[in-house]
């Protein structure tokens, strides 16, 4: 049996005190996998401290990019070096322990019969750390509005702990994405399922960050909200997103 090629991608902005020690753990339990950090030119050396490990390790791989240019291009960032590099999987992951690489190999087991294995907080087994009421319940709404207005067929839409099969992003028209923050999540696996993607979940528990400070934004989420509005509203006329 041909093992499958596996890219790890990071999206990094000021995330000096969690890079090494987040690497080491991955590999720990996915040796095989390569590790790509894609770079935000974060201030406390996140970069720097990046191509220090590439020049020791083969398995590891850096993009810098000029700024913060968001989560989504980050993303579509690490799918593009996926296809480029033939990679057959690619699985996406916070930088800061929120996802704990010690899910990796069950996500990994998923792709057997799935094309999208989600690290799902919402299904039994899973769930969430020291999480506020307002950020539950926001959580919450954010999914089940995911679910049934851009018809996701998953519990948990938002999170951004995941695994592809890098054969389908060809088919998926991504260079006409609307988002590139936080509701990116929600339409990547949206357009997932137009094309045909089996989607599957494995329970996780989201942790707080081990270090650093939060990236989360007020402004951010409400423009997020926004898009998330016009994808609905696409998919209700009957909109093809390649238009």
């Amino acid at each position: 049996m041909v093992m499958s090629r596996l890219l790890v991608s990071l999206a990094t902005y000021n995330e000096s005190a969690n890079l090494s020690p987040l690497t080491t753990e991955i590999h720990a339990v996915a040796p095989e996998a390569d590790v790509l950090v894609i770079d935000d030119n974060s201030p406390d050396g996140t970069g720097n401290l990046a191509d220090e490990l590439a020049a020791k390790d083969a398995r590891i791989h850096v993009l810098h990019r000029p700024g913060k240019l968001g989560l989504g291009t980050a993303t579509l960032a690490a799918i593009r070096y996926a296809i480029d590099q033939k990679y057959d999987l690619l699985l996406n992951m916070d930088a800061d322990f929120s996802h704990h690489p010690r899910y990796i190999p069950a996500l990994i087991a998923g792709m057997s019969d799935h094309d999208v294995m989600i690290g799902s907080r919402y299904v039994p087994g899973g769930g969430t750390v020291n999480w506020p009421w307002t950020r539950r319940l926001t959580s919450r709404a954010v999914n089940l509005f995911a679910r049934l207005l851009l018809g996701i067929p998953a519990r948990d839409t938002s999170g951004a702990f995941r695994c592809y099969r890098v054969s389908k992003f060809p088919e998926m028209s991504l260079e006409t994405m609307l988002s590139r923050g936080y509701s990116f999540q929600e339409e990547m696996l949206s357009r997932c399922a137009q094309v045909g993607c089996r989607l599957g979940e494995t329970p996780i528990v989201f942790e707080n960050r081990r270090g650093g400070a939060s990236k989360a934004d007020a402004k951010e989420m409400v423009r997020s909200l926004v898009v998330l509005f016009r994808l609905s509203f696409r998919r209700l006329i009957g909109r093809k997103d390649e238009g």
